[in-house]
């Protein structure tokens, strides 16, 4: 019994809950604890790199170019290759792009067409053509460059760039840049070749170099240099550079010393660089030619995307906009030369010829024009000059001593100049504004000297300035009578003045003649002695008030602007010009039935000049307006609105509207209700898009949307619908019925009452067929009322019905609910009881696996010790004469054996109990 029952209790503790011997091992539960997190960790970070991950890369980029094409094509950006090639071409063109861009497709087709045109030039001179797509993200080209738009051409002239285009994207303006670029100075060998250079309408630098000393004298590379930065700074190139090498034909223009620059201007006195005011550098050489160039005709290039180029330029003043057709590989430009003509003399205030030389002359060396030119600049000559003859001066037309005169003391104020030294060679007196106010303040301090009588004799007095001793004033007086209409009709015979007077509304009136007076700047009828001819416009910018800035555009490119100001989409020939005064808000066209020649501008520019203008204001009419008859309302545009709304005989009701115009719209049912009441016999309603017809200043408006009404036979009795009332029908019927019901001043006869009166009875009969329209419209909508009831009593009990379905659904819905929360709570408590059958089975599972182990042992170990004790009583017996010698010895041998086998057990359990924690 002790073998079997000595080891129960100490295997009886062994099974034990898991979570009981978890506990006596804390490290177990942290172990588990990191393990989890660590899992926790992986399948975070799995989880957000699959989100990242949303993008497709870009695919690779493809040849822009063809592979056949002679333009390197650098589709993969690799900026750093482009300029290594670009070190051993003197030219580079580097042609930045962007794959998807439609400009860039579009330029790709004229480098290509530049190339293959001009093939054999480029290539003698080594002209690089490379293409960069500077789009590719990975490119070098998208990580140095910053373009904010595509594509973009930069010119490199050996080391000297980048010179960066932005002229039209055409293969021949391409090319004439890159000429420009190749040879940015023309050299002049020739008097021939310096009068060809000066005779240019653009302005010219020349520089003087001897090349006898050395291969590149002083000062050379410096001025070539400059000719860049030019082109850098003005990409249009409106600045020519030339170098004379000749000595000879350097005298020619005054230059003497090698080095000296010299800068030539049409009208204004040409100037040389003042070496000892300004370091000779080429940004500063540049500088002083840009800041003191004479822009007399200048190009618009817009470049076709947002661009305040325009509106800049029209902000200066009056323009005369002229397109023609140019082709800049040309060398004659006939057209362009007569327009440049036209320009030089428009532009010429100072007559004098010693004032600027002819090149005429020029070929000439004993030409005293010539010699009188630019005198040596390291000598100042005090010369006596006179400018008398063509003086700067102003009309006056003198305030009268009583407001009922008849008469006007008309003066021609001028400024004159006696004697004087002239401070530099390089500059002219001009008119200044200072010293016409002077001259303005001197002279009504003695106006009393001018008689308020009738005269035909011209009265001149002189009066010095009070702030110059060389200067005195001119003034040339005439009285004339305030109706002046007889001294016009007596003049124009001689003097051809213009016999068109306007109206404060822009309309011919006879009676308004006799209340103007001519403005005196067309000097024909006052002053003979300032007579100018008619086909003469020399210096009439500084003759007039209302000068012109000159500019020309390419027809080729740009005639969609010439469309938008009035040209003809149908001419072939493609030359238009135009006057846009944006300030007064009106524009004048050249006839096109007109050729486009040096007279004809001339014409156009006299015209625009005076006072009283005979150009017609050039009025806007949309084209795309299609008139039908069945329209209610009738569409009026610039062309139709005379005829519909002035000669139409009928009472006209017009509506000024926009697209733009939210309330113009709101407007619209209502005039078309409007325009069935009233009879169309006897009234049109009408309205006009303001936005896209012009209108005479008189009918304008400045408020949308305007409501106009034009009486029959009374038009110019037009009357404006009130701003404060509300617009709608009835207030239209008020407002037309009341003013087309007024009386002429003239008596009414019988046929005019009769005809009044059936014009009544027209009305009422018109208004009582109207009125039974609505009527039967108005049954109508009572029985559609009555019908739409019906239906919504029937829609009505429908939805009660429904919303008794729905009570009784709900009702369902929450019981159906808790019968689901119940067995819920029902499957989660028989869940945790077979939980804890399910712990139990298990532990009872490992005890009856324990027990079964150990008793295998134990019957292994009683099955050893028979076998012992057998071997011990066989010895006995065979030895019995010792066995009491003996007893001793084996109850120390018993007692040993129990001994050993208790430790035995604890081993066994030991070692059972660290596998059970093992697994």
């Amino acid at each position: 019994m002790s073998l079997c029952g000595g080891p129960g209790p100490a295997a009886a503790s062994s099974p034990r809950p898991r979570a009981a011997r978890m506990a006596r091992r804390p490290e177990l539960l942290c172990g588990a604890a990191i393990a989890l997190g660590c899992a926790f960790l992986v399948a975070l970070k799995v989880t957000c790199s699959r989100a990242k991950d949303v993008t497709m890369p870009a695919k690779l980029p493809m040849n822009f170019f063809s592979t056949r094409s002679p333009v390197i094509d650098f589709f993969r950006g690799q900026l750093d290759y482009a300029d290594h090639l670009r070190q051993d071409s003197e030219i580079a063109l580097y042609f930045f792009y962007a794959p998807w861009c439609g400009q860039s497709v579009a330029a790709r087709e004229e480098i290509e067409l530049m190339y293959f045109a001009s093939c054999e030039f480029l290539s003698a001179l080594q002209v690089l053509f490379v293409a960069i797509n500077c789009w590719w993200n990975q490119g070098k080209c998208r990580k140095q460059k910053h373009f904010f738009y595509f594509p973009v051409i930069h010119l490199y002239h050996r080391s000297f760039g980048p010179i960066e285009y932005k002229g039209p994207m055409s293969a021949v303006y391409i090319e004439k840049f890159v000429r420009r670029v190749m040879t940015p100075l023309l050299y002049i060998s020739s008097r021939s070749k310096l009068l060809d250079f000066l005779s240019n309408y653009e302005p010219g630098v020349i520089g003087y170099f001897e090349f006898n000393a050395s291969p590149q004298p002083p000062g050379y590379l410096t001025f070539f240099t400059s000719a860049l930065h030019s082109l850098k700074k003005d990409y249009l190139g409106t600045i020519r550079f030339g170098v004379i090498t000749d000595k000879h034909v350097a005298e020619e223009i005054s230059l003497v010393n090698s080095g000296s620059v010299y800068l030539h201007r049409h009208v204004n006195t040409s100037l040389i660089y003042p070496n000892d005011d300004m370091n000779y550098t080429a940004e500063n050489i540049c500088k002083w030619a840009l800041e003191n160039r004479e822009m007399l005709i200048r190009w618009l290039r817009p470049h076709g995307g947002k661009s305040l180029l325009l509106n800049n330029e029209l902000k200066k003043g009056p323009a005369l906009l002229i397109f023609i057709p140019y082709n800049p590989l040309a060398e004659i430009h006939p057209l362009l030369d007569e327009i440049t003509k036209v320009a030089l003399e428009y532009h010429n205030c100072n007559k004098s010829q010693q004032a600027e030389p002819d090149p005429q002359h020029m070929g000439d060396n004993d030409s005293p024009a010539f010699d009188s030119y630019v005198p040596d600049a390291h000598t100042k000559l005090a010369e006596t000059f006179s400018i008398t003859k063509y003086p700067c001066c102003n009309t006056v037309v003198l305030p009268q001593w009583h407001s009922i005169s008849r008469t006007h003391n008309v003066c021609e104020l001028c400024i004159n100049q006696t004697l004087g030294v002239k401070p530099n060679t390089v500059k002219v007196p001009h008119c200044n504004f200072f010293e016409i106010e002077a001259a303005l303040d001197s002279f009504y301090l003695q106006e009393h000297t001018f008689f308020q009588v009738i005269s035909n004799t011209i009265e001149c007095s002189n009066f010095l300035s009070f702030y110059s001793p060389f200067n005195y004033y001119t003034a040339c007086c005439r009285t004339v009578n305030r109706h002046f209409l007889s001294f016009i009709s007596s003049e124009k015979t001689i003097f051809q003045t213009p016999k068109v007077v306007f109206s404060s509304h822009g309309k011919k009136d006879k009676d308004d003649i006799q209340n103007s007076i001519p403005h005196i700047e067309d000097r024909n009828c006052f002053i003979p002695h300032l007579h100018i001819s008619g086909t003469n416009i020399t210096g009439l910018s500084c003759r007039t008030n209302k000068t012109l800035n000159l500019y020309l555009l390419d027809s080729n490119l740009f005639w969609i602007y010439a469309e938008r100001l009035g040209a003809s989409r149908s001419t072939h020939l493609k030359e238009f010009a135009a006057i846009v005064d944006l300030k007064e808000e009106v524009h004048y066209v050249l006839d096109q039935n007109q050729s486009l020649i040096g007279s004809t501008l001339e014409n156009f520019i006299k015209n625009f000049s005076v006072l009283y203008s005979p150009l017609k204001r050039h009025l806007v009419d949309d084209t795309s307006v299609r008139f039908r008859i069945q329209h209610v309302i009738t569409e009026v545009t610039t062309s139709t609105f005379h005829d519909t709304v002035l000669s139409n005989e009928k009472n006209v009701l017009l509506l000024y509207y926009a697209q733009w115009c939210g309330f113009c719209a709101s407007l619209n049912h209502i005039f078309i209700q409007l325009a069935r009441l009233l009879p169309p016999d006897n009234f049109t309603v009408a309205r006009i898009d303001i936005t896209r017809n012009d209108l005479p200043w008189e009918f304008m408006t400045d408020r949308l949307p305007t409501i106009l009404f034009f009486p029959h036979h009374r038009k110019e009795q037009s009357m404006k619908f009130p701003e404060d009332f509300s617009v709608n029908l009835p207030n239209l019927l008020k407002f037309i019925l009341h003013y087309s019901s007024l009386s002429s001043s003239a008596p009414c006869t019988k046929e005019c009452l009769h005809k009044e009166t059936v014009l009544q009875q027209g009305h009422i009969l018109h208004l009582e067929k109207e009125i039974q329209k609505l009527r039967s419209e108005i049954s109508a909508l009572h029985q559609a009322h009555n019908h739409l009831e019906a239906q919504l009593s029937e829609a009505k009990r429908e939805e009660h019905q429904v919303q008794q379905q729905k009570y009784i659904l709900e009702k369902q819905h929450k019981t159906l609910q808790l019968h689901s929360e119940q067995l819920q709570a029902t499957f989660d408590q028989k869940n945790r009881e077979l939980l804890e059958m399910a712990e139990k089975l298990q532990e009872l599972a490992d005890a009856s696996e324990n027990l079964l182990k150990e008793n295998t042992l134990l019957r292994i170990l009683v099955a050893s010790r028979e076998g012992k004790l057998q071997r011990k009583d066989e010895i006995n017996e065979a030895l019995q004469p010792e066995q009491k010698l003996s007893d001793d010895n084996i109850l120390v041998s018993t007692a040993t054996a129990t001994e050993e086998k208790r430790i035995d057990i604890d081993t066994l359990e030991t070692e059972h109990s660290s596998k059970n924690r093992t697994e």
